[in-house]
């Protein structure tokens, strides 16, 4: 089993992304990762 968190949008994504992977933290997964990609 996998979780997966994405966000596509104006806002600023880290921290979106961040309490995304805290709300999968007791789920029992041992890995996460984070990229961003500015287009400005």
């Amino acid at each position: 089993m996998c979780g997966v968190v994405g966000y596509i949008g104006n806002k600023n994504a880290a921290p979106i992304l961040i309490d995304g992977l805290y709300k999968l933290e007791y789920r029992g997964y041992d890995s996460a990762g984070i990229s961003c990609l500015n287009n400005r």
